[in-house]
């Protein structure tokens, strides 16, 4: 029974763990793409940091991904930037692989 009651808890624990690493690579990522964003909209270094946050910010409001596309998508439009939803999900993908390429080599 005790070793049942241990691999229980090194699973929980593993989940836990991994869950933990999803949620800081996807905030690396939602930061990488909001720098992204700000350079397009042409915003200063402090609008630039504060935009990072409004898109990490952003991806509370839902699961998934719909919430900082609409986000990106809406500001985007706003300041008179030519992209579409599909260029902003491209985007998403490309800065998910480097926010998970980043995190992994800082782990080492």
């Amino acid at each position: 029974m005790t070793d049942f009651k241990d691999r229980e808890r090194a699973e929980e624990a593993k989940f836990a763990f991994d869950e933990e690493n999803a949620f800081k690579i996807a905030a690396r990522r939602n930061r990488l793409v909001g720098e992204w964003a700000a350079g397009l909209m042409g915003l200063t270094e402090e609008e630039t940091d504060a935009y990072k946050k409004a898109v990490v910010q952003a991806d509370f409001e839902e699961a998934g991904d719909e919430d900082v596309i609409r986000k990106l998508l809406g500001d985007l439009t706003a300041a008179d930037c030519d992209v579409s939803e599909a260029d902003i999900r491209g985007k998403l993908e490309e800065c998910s692989v480097e926010a998970r390429r980043q995190f992994m080599s800082e782990r080492g």
